[in-house]
């Protein structure tokens, strides 16, 4: 049976070199032409982690520590690939080959594409980048922060105003805050059979008005490793909470330590971003213990707790925390992950007790967030939502 040759090319492409002899097997087309050789050399870079040793000549160019050699590469990959997998690629090329040259070095780091997962590394190096190199990371961190709040600041707002003072009526004529309900009970005397509807006598609305500190919302973030992600989002998110006058909003950040970061979430996210170190331990006790302090009005209180749950610190008193917490009126609620990614990686076993006490635990994607705090604030159940 004959083989498409597109078709041994392309799995050539997938295999490496060293298929392309077994390939040629299932008849001719399995050799690559020079363009396609191209696209082979930026895939060997990363995926080939011996190609350096190989005598042939078209696996030279890729991952070595020459500075114009990751460069050209950094450009062979933007030129093959759609954005989304030169994300993927680019943070494998940090991860499987130790590659932090690609951030360490700012006329490198400036060719490369910026994605929340390149500022979770970012981050994570910390101290280690250079003097020379921290202008261009900051950049880099601002393009993805701005990224972030064109696609929420304008739906968190909108969500935020529509939920605060639900019960108060506007004689402003505004289709979006039509408060249905009430509208509609206070005509159904106006129902006219001929028609089949109501014809409304008055039409009621929600008031837009904007109560300085209405409520206040603590985001105490997981800066441990494997939350990177989710850290980048809730930074933002808390930056844009700080903004809202209706909002009195706190930003802390903890592994086995607590990190205020209020004072710099209200001016700039990129610094917020900046003062968080991932990685160490965890002690989500801690940080509960921390924030509680700063709620005065439980009813009037949103916690959000953004972990994946693996406590090293005193379990037992962190669910009697929380417990209390939800019993005296605070809204808690525990994000497994904020993050585009698939379904996290969590304690299955803790977040079941947290369940138990009200409080919905699941992961959510950032597109989600403004619907997810509108319910919040107005009460909704969240567990048909989770």
């Amino acid at each position: 049976m004959a083989v498409d040759p597109e078709q041994l090319r392309r799995w050539r492409l997938i295999l490496g070199k060293q298929a392309e002899e077994s390939l040629n097997g299932f008849g001719p087309g399995a050799e690559l032409d020079n363009s396609m050789l191209e696209l082979d050399q930026a895939l060997a870079a990363i995926y080939e982690g011996d190609e350096g040793q190989e005598s042939d000549s078209r696996r030279s160019a890729g991952s070595g520590p020459s500075a114009p050699r990751i460069a050209k590469w950094l450009g062979d990959i933007r030129g093959y690939f759609k954005e989304e997998v030169v994300a993927v690629i680019q943070q494998d090329a940090v991860e499987r080959m130790g590659m932090k040259q690609l951030l360490l070095e700012p006329e490198l780091l400036k060719n490369i594409e910026p994605n929340v997962q390149l500022v979770g590394t970012l981050m994570s190096l910390g101290g280690q980048i250079p003097e020379r190199t921290k202008e261009t990371a900051r950049m880099v961190v601002r393009s993805v922060v701005e990224q972030i709040k064109l696609r929420l600041e304008q739906k968190i707002r909108q969500a935020v105003i529509g939920a605060m003072n639900r019960n108060e009526h506007s004689p402003i004529p505004q289709a979006s805050s039509i408060d249905w309900k009430w509208t509609i009970g206070r005509n159904l005397k106006n129902y006219q059979p001929s028609l089949g509807t109501i014809v409304p006598e008055r039409v009621y609305f929600y008031s837009r008005a904007q109560k300085t500190n209405n409520w206040t919302v603590i985001v105490d973030m997981d800066q441990s490793g494997s939350m990177a992600d989710s850290v980048v989002y809730g930074a933002v998110m808390g930056s844009i909470f700080a903004s809202l006058p209706s909002l009195n909003t706190r930003v802390v950040a903890f592994d086995t330590e607590v990190v205020d970061l209020t004072e710099t979430c209200g001016d700039d996210p990129v610094d917020m971003l900046f003062g968080v170190q991932l990685g160490g331990g965890t002690d989500i006790n801690k940080s509960v213990n921390y924030c509680q302090q700063y709620i005065s009005d439980p009813a009037r209180t949103l916690f959000f707790l953004i972990t994946d749950l693996f406590e090293g610190g005193n379990e037992a008193q962190l669910v009697r925390r929380l417990e209390e917490m939800v019993a005296s009126g605070v809204r808690v609620i525990c994000l497994l992950a904020l993050a585009d990614s698939g379904t996290p990686c969590f304690d299955d076993r803790l977040a079941k007790k947290l369940a138990a006490l009200g409080i919905p635990c699941f992961g959510c994607t950032p597109q989600k967030l403004p619907e997810l705090l509108e319910r919040a604030l107005r009460g909704n159940d969240l567990s048909g939502f989770a």
